[in-house]
């Protein structure tokens, strides 16, 4: 429960956060829902951070229904809601920002093509649609908008912003050589569009933010698809990371202690190399199946600096508040569907539980409630098959 202190002079009150956690209950038009700030609201005071749910910087960066925007002024009032409901009681609030890409389709984009890289159709799900690639005007709008999202995020009086560079999003299609064969300048150097962005981010920080504002960028370190980002890649993004303006790093994957998908010899934790990579130029963020007060510290032990949790903050509102109080008795690590009501989990989001994640919600119907992911990719990391 120590406080940290990033560079910039933002101080946590501990080293634990709310990894983003998508509710899927924004209005049609992203703008912002009571039942989001009430689910929120009911898991703030505690956490050191809370990073908000995904929310897109340009209409068609929208990847599913019911997401959250931040792509227009008019977004901002409901935002400052949202912001002010994680902030309770010093918990810092950042607010992850993003494209979806060719992670989209047109029934999301109301009949527009998704678009990304290059026109190379995504191999999950199966019925992925073929994109557009998009072109050298585009990429310049799209690098600019995230720029005016931060603007907006700053105005909302968010904490800092998070650049979702997973889970198969735009920024992770730009760096895959699956999803970028483009021969331009953003084909030749597949970092470029990702160094871009990260620009276009910090200056707006510099030109709006009066008060310490985290820029943060989460990355998944492997794609199984052949070409794909391997975890040599990655460790060579991570290092363009620990020498660029950003303030951490947070790595996306289902469990702390996976290690690699590809190379089955290689029984180092991918944690370990991401902070031996980093060598201390920047915090990391390590999440995955964090349940226990001992898995915190386990994290911590792989060599990070801040430790999220995702799921058992759905379970347990309460968490922080109760190990600090020595209730740890009282924990949930079980989640019972006629308590889901009680602990403000939006009804949208309560579907995608009992769906895409009900064998690893520890459901109290659920015969198996021991599953976690271990070392393999969860649902959110754009994989639709176990590995």
């Amino acid at each position: 429960m120590q406080p940290y202190t990033f560079n910039n002079g933002l101080t946590l009150k501990n080293r634990l956060a709310m990894s983003p956690t998508t509710t899927m209950s924004s209005f049609y038009d992203g703008h912002v829902t009571n039942d989001e700030i009430d689910f929120y609201g009911a898991r703030a005071g505690g956490l050191g951070l809370i990073i908000g749910e995904v929310a897109n910087v340009i209409a068609s960066g929208k990847g599913f229904e019911g997401e959250l925007s931040i792509a227009n002024d008019s977004d901002i009032p409901g935002l400052t809601a949202l912001a002010h409901a994680m902030k309770q009681n010093g918990t810092k609030a950042v607010l992850q920002i993003f494209h979806a890409g060719r992670k989209s389709n047109d029934s999301i984009l109301r009949g527009q093509q998704p678009v990304s890289a290059s026109a190379v159709t995504a191999a999950f799900p199966a019925d992925s649609q073929e994109p557009r690639a998009l072109s050298a005007d585009e990429i310049d709008e799209i690098i600019t908008a995230f720029g005016a999202a931060t603007r907006r995020a700053i105005a909302a009086g968010f904490d800092g912003v998070e650049l979702h560079g997973a889970n198969t999003y735009l920024l992770q299609q730009f760096f895959s050589p699956n999803s970028n064969q483009r021969t331009d300048k953003w084909g030749s150097d597949r970092m470029a569009f990702a160094k871009a962005v990260i620009a276009s981010a910090h200056a707006a920080i510099d030109q709006y933010a009066d008060r310490p504002f985290l820029l943060g960028y989460r990355i998944s370190p492997e794609e199984i698809e052949t070409p794909g980002i391997r975890l040599a890649d990655s460790l060579a993004f991570v290092d363009m990371l620990g020498d660029s303006v950003v303030d951490y790093v947070h790595v996306s994957m289902g469990s702390a202690h996976r290690t690699s998908l590809n190379d089955k010899t290689d029984h180092e934790p991918i944690l370990t190399k991401i902070s031996r990579q980093l060598a201390g130029r920047k915090p990391l963020m390590g999440v995955g199946s964090v349940e226990t007060p001992q898995d915190a510290e386990a994290v911590l032990g792989l060599g990070t600096d801040l430790v999220a949790m995702g799921r058992e903050l759905i379970r347990e509102p309460l968490w922080v508040q109760k190990v600090a109080a020595g209730d740890e008795a009282s924990l949930r690590y079980q989640l019972s569907p006629s308590a889901m009501d009680e602990l403000k989990i939006p009804r949208a989001m309560q579907d995608y539980l009992r769906g895409a994640f009900y064998s690893v919600m520890h459901f109290t119907d659920d015969p198996a409630t021991a599953q976690n992911y271990q070392n393999q990719a969860a649902p959110m990391e754009g994989f639709e098959k176990k590995m």
